[in-house]
């Protein structure tokens, strides 16, 4: 089991530095947050959804977001995992198929409509379907969905994981996975800023 502090090491952290005072005021959200890593990413019992398919779900989610270490990690993680290794390469294909902006989503009728937002519905390639099976199939749209049409998802797509074979608990976990990484990459691209701007502080 992991103990370093994952959003520490992806955001380059040092112990004693200021950043790492800063994330020391809330003690709370930090233990919290690394609990959530290990409990999605190193859990004592996996169940339903393999280290393998959490490894290329996290991939491809984080590499929806951009280049960043964190999406550098987790393509590391998935590249380490001796059951996904035919993944890696559909994967990056399918991250780049992905890419877009957003969010995109209609609101329901009345003065909010003004911002409702068409954008790419992803769905895999035909191409890679053989390799990533059904399951990630419907893992890797899904994921999207929550990314970049968070207010379209509807019962209708939670059938479709269910008809792929996941179960009731392995969306549950898969949902929380996904929440998980966004929230990653959000804060450790923040700190990251901090610490650059810090940086130029210091240098100017």
């Amino acid at each position: 089991m992991s103990t370093q502090d994952i959003i520490d090491t992806l955001a380059g952290i040092a112990p004693g530095s200021a950043l790492d005072a800063i994330r020391g005021r809330r003690p709370q959200a930090r233990e919290n947050a690394q609990k959530s890593y290990l409990a999605l990413f190193e859990p004592t019992d996996a169940g339903d959804f393999s280290l393998a398919e959490r490894a290329a779900v996290a991939a491809f989610v984080t590499g929806l977001h951009g280049v960043s270490p964190v999406a550098a990690f987790y393509g590391e993680k998935l590249a380490a995992s001796a059951d996904a290794a035919a993944l890696v390469e559909p994967i990056k294909s399918e991250i780049e198929r992905g890419k877009t902006s957003g969010p995109y989503g209609a609101f329901p009728a009345g003065p909010l409509s003004v911002d409702n937002e068409a954008g790419l519905i992803y769905r895999v390639s035909a191409e890679r379907k053989p390799v990533l099976g059904p399951r990630l199939i419907a893992a890797l749209e899904h994921a999207h969905l929550l990314v970049f049409h968070p207010r379209d998802a509807a019962s209708a797509d939670m059938k479709a994981l269910l008809a792929a074979g996941w179960s009731t608990t392995g969306i549950v976990t898969f949902s929380q996975l996904v929440a998980f990484l966004s929230f990653q990459v959000r804060v450790v691209s923040g700190l990251r800023t901090l610490a650059a701007a810090s940086a130029q502080e210091v240098a100017s």
